[in-house]
């Protein structure tokens, strides 16, 4: 049985090549037979730059900029041929701060910014931008004023899935403030916060109703920033699938095994599971999500082309248990799932 192993990260627990790693050391415990073709995937969240290296190669370049609170953090970007590809959350991202550090008022993207002024001294033609992740909410102004509003002498790529505005209901406040620890005040002051920014800049770049444009609510509205400085969009999966051949890889599978630390809501928006799942129904191949936590029922999964979802949560009997175990209970749930579906578990 050939199985593909093609995980994004697990949150903050796991990397996508642990993630990867420990799904396959479970399943080879009870399937040691099976064929298991590991693909770590990003769809520009963190990661991105990782998992690019690890299957194009490339140059990887060490910088120092500063992380959401100003406070130095190390960061680096790959360059390979002529073409750079830059990880926003290794400047800005959530991950960086305490839980009690956080706080969307004072996060800024000051260090995306400042990681591409450096990518702009690289003789390159191209420099795309993994959006997602972030601690931030600052509608890319840290970015735009690190850069004196002015874009690298490159062509730039925004690499998201998230297809959010700005602003409203479906903005980067109101989705994703709550999930970075903005309380239901602080999401409106921080949406009109970013209504005032839309406004000056649409101003200054002479494009009013960038504000909707699908994408400009990724990154805490960086996504914004970078379409304002003349970034096309374009999918953090596809740019991840396309490197490591995952389309042909899936095709020739018996079953795919991708996953994620939380499989919900957000998930079906073109996240990594889906998109995997989507490239797996294409091909007639079963594809299973195995995920940290999970709460998309059945029906929903089945619409977007998964066979069934299995949660580490559910194995270990709590979140807080799957969270303590790390690795350890995702290598226990992927052993559990080999006994269900390899022709080869003893």
């Amino acid at each position: 049985m050939r199985v593909v192993v093609a995980p994004d990260s697990f949150g903050g627990t796991l990397t996508a090549v642990e993630a990867a790693t420990a799904i396959v050391d479970g399943w080879r415990e009870v399937a040691g037979a099976d064929d298991l073709d590991s693909v770590p995937l990003s769809d520009g969240g963190p990661g991105f730059v990782d998992v690019l290296h690890a299957s194009i190669g490339g140059r990887l370049v060490e910088v120092d900029v500063s992380d959401p609170l100003g406070r130095p953090v190390r960061a680096r970007f790959l360059v390979n041929g002529q073409t750079a590809y830059v990880e926003s959350a290794q400047a800005c991202g959530l991950h960086l701060m305490r839980p009690d550090e956080r706080d969307l008022r004072n996060a800024t993207t000051r260090g995306v910014g400042q990681l591409l002024l450096a990518v702009g001294s690289a003789p390159v033609e191209t420099v795309v931008v993994g959006l997602g992740g972030s601690g931030t909410n600052d509608g890319g102004r840290g970015a735009w004023d690190a850069l004196g509003g002015v874009a690298p002498d490159a062509a730039i790529v925004a690499a998201t899935d998230v297809d959010n505005p700005l602003l409203g209901p479906n903005g980067a406040s109101a989705v994703y403030g709550p999930q970075k620890g903005a309380d239901r005040a602080m999401v409106l002051d921080l949406d009109d916060a970013l209504r005032r920014w839309a406004n000056e800049i649409e101003t200054a770049v002479g494009r009013p109703g960038l504000r909707d444009e699908p994408g400009a609510g990724a990154a805490g509205g960086l996504g914004f920033a970078l379409l304002a400085l003349g970034a096309t969009r374009a999918s953090g999966f596809g740019v991840i699938a396309e490197a490591v051949q995952l389309e042909a890889r899936i095709a020739t599978a018996d079953l795919v095994v991708t996953g994620e630390g939380s499989f919900d809501a957000q998930s079906l928006r073109g996240k990594v599971p889906t998109g995997v799942a989507r490239l797996a129904q294409a091909h007639g191949v079963p594809c299973i999500v195995l995920a940290g936590q999970a709460e998309v029922g059945r029906r929903d999964a089945a619409a977007a082309g998964i066979e069934e979802v299995h949660s580490v949560a559910e194995t270990l009997g709590s979140l807080d248990a799957a969270l303590a175990a790390g690795a350890a209970g995702v290598r226990r749930t992927a052993a559990n799932v080999a006994r269900m579906w390899s022709g080869g578990a003893g």
